[in-house]
């Protein structure tokens, strides 16, 4: 059985690390099978948004030791932990969480653009308890996301974070009853997915740069994204269909 699982249907990619008996704990081949995954769903037209997940119960419980200590490394050149922490991809991403997000599973969570979470489900970086540093992304977009002395107690303390106290703070999106994260996932990708891939894919592109650019900058930098998608057969599908009071059929060009 492989430890990525990948399906692909309805214009969403569900990508899931099958590892539960390792809690989901990335090694090697799971950086490899999460990046083949990303590469499949980043090439293909017909796909809006994807999932990534874990099975069995547990989200992921970050790097796998033991395979650490073989003197594995579980990070690729130019994406980083997992396949995915330095270079997600440029399409939306949703993490749908059960259990436990630890360490570098917290990063595969907080590298994508939106987390549904299980009422019960806890996110931590627990790295300074092991007289290590979250470098997988985790102390850079935590702070982005989370009021600066929330981000600082759950960094600093390695004490892990309830889902429902980080659904108020606005790290996760949707809350989901314990065994329905991936349900309540399907539910929101098929919304996104209903809408214009090339308009998905650029708003996505736009929105992760904005914070990183004054808006007079930020104005000019957008255009690059813009101008295709007006000018994309999509673009006039989407008018036609509206003044046609139907359903729009996207082509993704």
């Amino acid at each position: 059985m492989s430890s990525v699982l990948s399906e692909f249907a309805h214009g969403v990619a569900v990508i899931t690390i099958n590892r539960p008996e390792a809690r989901n704990a990335v090694n090697l081949e799971v950086a490899n099978g999460i990046a083949a995954a990303i590469d499949e769903f980043e090439s293909r037209h017909d796909l809006t948004v994807a999932i990534i997940t874990g099975a069995g119960g547990t989200f992921c419980a970050g790097m796998d030791l033991k395979a650490f200590t073989r003197g594995e490394r579980p990070s690729l050149p130019g994406r980083g932990f997992g396949g995915l922490t330095e270079r997600p991809p440029t399409k939306p991403l949703i993490a749908a969480v059960e259990g436990w997000a630890l360490a570098g599973g917290c990063e595969l969570a907080l590298a994508s653009d939106l987390i549904v979470a299980a009422r019960d489900a806890k996110f931590g970086l627990p790295e300074v308890k092991r007289g290590l540093v979250a470098a997988a992304g985790g102390l850079l977009r935590l702070p982005k996301i989370l009021p600066y002395q929330l981000a600082m107690q759950v960094a600093l303390t390695g004490e892990p974070l309830g889902a429902e106290i980080a659904h108020a703070h606005g790290l996760v999106n949707v809350l989901a009853e314990p065994g329905q994260a991936l349900a309540a996932a399907r539910e929101l990708a098929a919304v996104i997915a209903a809408n214009g891939p090339l308009a998905v894919r650029a708003t996505k592109q736009i929105m992760g740069m904005a914070i990183d650019y004054t808006s007079a900058d930020a104005f000019a930098a957008q255009r690059a994204f813009v101008e295709p998608v007006f000018t994309s057969a999509d673009a006039q599908e989407g008018a036609r269909a509206f003044a046609e009071k139907r359903a729009p059929v996207w082509k993704g060009e």
